[in-house]
């Protein structure tokens, strides 16, 4: 019989048992890993200290590397906080992942997840057949948007708005972390009101919003990963579209006349038609499906229609 030491664990074998335990814990799935299997690659990645994206790319070639004893402890610590507390991975690692992109986050913001990131990356062809100067991301949050914007178009001069200054103090993190500060500026506003009108100057060719959305009734039954989230952030009114109302009657003094409005809405289509039902959009395809996020042209906004 073999007395010696225990064989140190493969990471497949940890990855497989920890995917079980999220599962059969009735998580909820969603705030920036899609499974239970994601999820337990995410925390056993962070655990190892290994870069996240690389891990994932080459992530068969894991499965037989062994998960030395202070990475397994740090590994079941994080996983016993997650099944515990229901928080988002997010939040117990202090960093998210959107588009191959870090941003730091902790509960003054949500956890980045929009699907318009998916749309810039493509650069919203053909709705843009110019390259775009001057962006604003409204509600920016982590600045998550603003930062992908300023990627995506290496000439625009980009503003994140938001109304919380406890977020916008992590949109600043974000900012710096990404080395932004001299194209991406940080603006306190309630919506657009501490916007400049395009009487002031030439308007914006990109405007971006993923606001509060989520619907009186759905909020009542959000699964708890979302209570931890600021409710400032999510809740959108009776039918979602309170900020939504706001938002389009204010944009089109703010666009360039041949300025676009991208906006996300989540499982409220519905309710933006019930209550936009002569507004002309355009819904675009993102991995979430043909309904979540909508376009509209400044013209369209400023038709009496």
């Amino acid at each position: 019989m073999n007395k010696g030491h225990p064989a140190t664990p493969r990471f497949g074998a940890v990855w497989q048992r920890a995917a079980h335990e999220l599962q059969t814990a009735g998580l909820h799935f969603g705030h920036g890993a899609a499974t239970a299997e994601d999820e337990a690659a995410w925390l056993l990645i962070h655990a190892l200290g290994w870069p996240l994206m690389d891990g994932f790319a080459a992530f068969d070639a894991l499965l037989q590397r062994e998960v030395p004893a202070d990475a397994l402890a740090r590994f079941d610590a994080l996983l016993g906080q997650r099944i515990a507390t229901r928080k988002p991975v997010a939040y117990l690692l202090g960093e998210a992942w959107l588009q191959g992109e870090r941003f730091l986050v902790d509960e003054r913001v949500i956890v980045p997840r929009s699907f318009i990131a998916e749309l810039l990356q493509d650069g919203l062809d053909p709705w843009l057949p110019a390259e775009p100067r001057r962006i604003a991301d409204i509600c920016t949050g982590s600045g998550c948007l603003a930062i992908l914007a300023a990627q995506r178009w290496s000439e625009a001069q980009v503003l994140g708005a938001d109304i919380s200054p406890d977020a916008l103090d992590v949109a600043r993190a974000n900012v710096a972390l990404h080395a932004l500060q001299d194209r991406v500026q940080l603006l306190q506003s309630d919506l657009l009101n501490a916007l400049p009108g395009s009487e002031r100057g030439p308007g914006l060719e990109l405007m971006l919003c993923n606001p509060p959305y989520v619907n009186a009734q759905s909020m009542q039954t959000l699964p708890q990963e979302y209570r931890h989230e600021p409710e400032l952030a999510l809740a959108g009114g009776a039918d979602g579209m309170d900020l939504v109302r706001r938002l389009l009657t204010d944009a089109r003094s703010r666009l360039a006349p041949e300025g676009v409005l991208v906006v996300e809405i989540g499982n409220e289509r519905a309710h933006f038609e019930a209550a936009f039902p002569r507004l002309p959009v355009v819904w675009l395809s993102t991995s979430g499906g043909d309904d979540a996020v909508f376009l509209v042209e400044a013209a369209a906004l400023r038709s009496p229609a």
